[in-house]
């Protein structure tokens, strides 16, 4: 394993262009290629597929195509039944974790990789990656960024459009740019699901 690849999951600068990076990350989007090549229908295929690309992924995960992965989903842990929709982007150059039954809306992009704030670093082409952590249960918006570093608790909810610059804690919904926490999820969540719409737990 070449120095530069090392470096790629311990948030040190480095130099993505390193030859034995680059042949992996070749090699890992040309899966990524044929998994967005695929139809409909090609649910066994698509599953298939997710288990060669993904560093780790659960049962009944459902990734809809396209899906934008830096390394194909290489360094990407998603637990059982994780659901996003289209048009996902991992910036996967380190590890991103995504907790049991957490739900993506489209549009979506969860980033580990940033450049340093000095120019003569960054026109070097100098990077550095920090990994994503997002727990269970949660529902990113759609159109939501999520930042290298972030860590977001259990059962999270962040409104659409969201840029998550630092940690949420478990249990809240959070929104805007910087995202913060609006409130925690309450009792009037048990009572209704939206706006004035009330759950009615004995007809579901």
């Amino acid at each position: 394993m070449s120095k530069m690849k090392e470096k790629m999951h311990s948030c040190e600068l480095y130099m993505p262009f390193d030859e034995e990076i680059l042949n992996e990350q070749l090699d890992r989007l040309e899966l990524l290629y044929d998994y967005n090549s695929t139809r409909p229908h090609d649910g066994e295929k698509r599953e298939k597929l997710l288990k060669k690309m993904f560093a780790e992924i659960g049962e009944n995960c459902y990734i809809e195509p396209p899906f934008h992965a830096n390394f194909g989903g290489a360094h990407c842990h998603f637990g059982n039944g994780v659901y996003a929709n289209f048009n996902l982007t991992c910036v996967d150059d380190t590890h991103i974790y995504v907790g049991d039954h957490t739900m993506i809306g489209p549009n979506v992009t969860i980033a580990t990789a940033g450049h340093p704030i000095l120019p003569s670093l960054r026109e070097k082409g100098y990077q550095y990656n920090a990994e994503v952590r997002i727990g269970k249960n949660c529902w990113l918006g759609t159109g939501v960024i999520v930042l290298p570093g972030v860590s977001i608790g259990d059962n999270t909810v962040v409104g659409a459009g969201s840029v998550v610059t630092k940690d949420l804690p478990a249990n809240v919904v959070a929104v805007g740019n910087p995202c913060r926490v609006l409130r925690p999820i309450g009792e009037k969540d048990g009572e209704f699901y939206f706006k004035d719409k009330k759950i009615d737990i004995e007809k579901l």
